[in-house]
């Protein structure tokens, strides 16, 4: 019954989280009696469920497909960060937003990519590498892009930054891996209500954000919803063009695609929280993005899902995971 609850909630995930966004926006009462201190909770028990579902197998890709990884890991630091900071820049979004927005660019991808790559029928294996890497360079990477970035208009809290990712992300992660280590079969029956756990804590910082911060957001009116949405679809062209310049098949493109479009959104609205404090808005264009991408990313994969262009034998390792 909790398997089938589980596989009900996250197929319907981006309907969920629309419905979830449009209701605290439009009820706030709805979101209110959640506290905003509660998304660094929400976010470590999905960081936690993400270390049950990781074993040192999905680090070995590193060293068996160095070149797959370290492509999506540049693709990653480097596209997002920089859609964020032009369009940032051309839509002249107010420093609360523009923090937000960086930092979402900043930020690894999320467990939903992996999701999503498996949907699409891409190369999970090659997403799930990427997402590992991408979360174990974050505390360096996230604080010093968003420094870089932000220093000239918004003070940075660079070490607040990291301890903040180390808290939230890595220690979870950790203990989730030396849980699944020494305790395997326990864990695989976690992990069948994991995706339900995850999607239920991603709506409730959904909510949160969008109660507490409603009549902020309406008063952004259309701008900031323009650049999330924006953010999110160029993230998908570039990671998609990276894909087909550099992997080649379309297994890996798909991965790539939706590593790149897909952001840890949940992790930026989380430190925005508590880095940007001052700033009231900081947090929505994470509240915002975690919505969005769940319904785009839905969407994509199943428009990728369609593409089937692999040579014959040419079966991909994510390819034979999925199946």
């Amino acid at each position: 019954m909790i398997e089938k609850i589980g596989d009900f909630i996250g197929k319907r995930m981006a309907i969920l989280a629309l419905v979830v966004a449009a209701t605290a926006l439009i009820f706030p009462a709805t979101g209110l009696w959640i506290p905003t201190k509660s998304i660094n909770y929400l976010l470590m028990a999905i960081m936690f469920g993400m270390g049950l579902t990781l074993s040192p197998r999905d680090f070995a890709l590193v060293f068996k497909r160095p070149k797959d990884v370290l492509v999506g890991c540049a693709a990653q630091f480097l596209v997002m960060p920089t859609l964020a900071f032009v369009l940032c820049r051309l839509f002249k979004l107010d420093p609360g937003l523009t923090a937000g927005v960086v930092l979402v660019g900043a930020c690894p991808g999320g467990t939903a990519s992996n999701v999503m790559t498996y949907l699409a029928k891409g190369d999970v294996a090659l997403s799930v590498g990427m997402t590992s890497v991408n979360t174990l360079l974050a505390p360096i990477l996230t604080p010093a892009i968003a420094y870089l970035s932000l220093r000239a208009s918004i003070d940075v809290d660079v070490v607040g930054m990291f301890l903040g990712i180390v808290q939230v992300v890595l220690a979870p992660i950790g203990l989730g891996l030396v849980i699944n280590r020494y305790f395997e079969k326990t864990t695989r029956r976690l992990v069948r209500v994991l995706p339900a756990i995850s999607s239920l804590a991603i709506c409730a910082i959904i909510a949160t954000v969008m109660a507490h911060n409603a009549d902020k957001i309406l008063e952004s009116g259309l701008a900031i919803l323009a650049v999330v949405v924006l953010h999110n679809l160029l993230g998908y062209c570039c990671g998609f063009g990276v894909g087909k310049l550099v992997c080649k098949t379309p297994a890996k493109t798909k991965a790539l695609a939706l590593e790149v479009g897909m952001q840890n959104s949940g992790l930026a609205t989380s430190l925005a929280q508590t880095a940007f404090s001052q700033l009231a808005t900081a947090t929505v264009p994470g509240a915002i993005f975690s919505a969005w991408h769940n319904i785009s990313g839905a969407l994509f994969a199943g428009i990728l899902r369609r593409w089937k262009e692999a040579e014959p034998g040419d079966e991909s390792e994510g390819e034979k995971l999925a199946v």
